[in-house]
């Protein structure tokens, strides 16, 4: 797989990394067979994926916990990120942003025992917390790397100008938004503002978390718990005419020979070369498909097509006011 650095000065990384919060939490069959998850993350390394994704509140944290397992003798091989900032640890342990620095180092030193290592590749601050100044936050993860505990840090979800202030202070290594074929308000604003300063990007849910795979068409598809059954953009008139979206995905993947995760994947990193999308899936053979992405090339026409296809309808979240500040 090819490698890209991530920013100006964060690590090498496998250009398409894995997303692991579906193996313990929010979807259908979360948590049920780790052995078969940790296997699939073994095989990512063999495959060259090297950049794994994960979080605090995922589970909330059976997921770092999982991963620990899975790279158990393996740690030079893998490059980290998790998040805090949206459990409480001052407080109950109950879930809400909290950016303060005692948060931080609370939240720091629970991932670093529950991963099994003593720093982070990348700590992103995992939502903006409207009561605590970045300037506030960023200064306490300064104070980390200085002290070893994480190599980088980076947001989620958050604002040009909250980037910017936070960059001011010490430099990001990586923002981490939603961003694919029916998620681009990234292009907008947030990865001009990214390649100005000389930030990665991480694309999350860059399949729309699953449904630029062609395989989902109805909500009855997907099981009780799963939380896209409650997602605008799977609901009612949105899901028709996302549906339509997809179906356009599906005639360039067979112009292809390839499948339409393939050419979703492959979309977004003809996009730029500073860009890291992290698919996310518990099995071997999704994985496989989605490294397959590396390979494929869309051409010119094919660019066009889907750089055309119509935004997604519907919000990306029923509650969208934790996002883009």
């Amino acid at each position: 797989m090819k490698k890209i650095t991530l920013g100006t000065n964060g690590p090498e990384i496998g250009r398409i990394g894995l997303g692991l919060m579906g193996m313990s939490a929010f979807y259908a069959g979360a948590g049920e067979d780790d052995e078969r998850s940790i296997k699939t993350i073994h095989r990512a390394l063999e495959l060259g994926v090297t950049f794994l994704d994960t979080a605090e509140i995922y589970g909330p944290y059976i997921n770092e916990e999982l991963l620990a397992r899975a790279i158990a003798g393996k740690r030079e091989q893998v490059v980290i990120a998790t998040k805090f900032g949206t459990i409480q640890h001052r407080t109950d342990g109950s879930r809400g942003m909290d950016g303060s620095v005692e948060n931080l180092r609370l939240s720091v030193e629970g991932s670093l025992t529950r991963l099994g290592t003593d720093y982070i590749d990348v700590y992103y601050q995992h939502r903006m917390d409207p009561g605590t100044p970045i300037e506030e936050t960023v200064g306490g993860l300064a104070e980390l790397i200085a002290e070893g505990k994480i190599r980088g840090y980076g947001l989620s979800e958050a604002a040009p100008e909250t980037i910017r202030r936070a960059h001011a202070v010490h430099p990001v290594t990586a923002v981490q938004t939603e961003y694919s074929l029916w998620s681009r308000d990234p292009e907008a604003q947030i990865l001009p503002t990214l390649r100005e300063l000389g930030i990665g990007f991480v694309p999350y849910s860059p399949l729309g978390r699953g449904f630029l795979t062609g395989a989902i068409r109805s909500v009855e598809q997907l099981g009780e718990g799963d939380f896209r059954r409650s997602n605008p953009r799977f609901e009612g008139d949105n899901l028709e005419a996302n549906i339509r979206i997809v179906e356009q995905v599906d005639a360039v993947a067979a112009e292809l020979g390839a499948t339409p995760a393939q050419v979703a994947l492959a979309w977004l990193l003809a996009q730029g070369d500073d860009i890291a999308p992290i698919p996310g899936t518990k099995r071997i053979e999704y994985l496989e498909e989605n490294v397959g992405a590396d390979a494929l090339t869309l051409s010119p026409a094919q660019l066009e097509t889907l750089g055309a296809l119509p935004a997604a309808a519907g919000d990306r979240y029923a509650d969208m006011s934790p996002l883009n500040r």
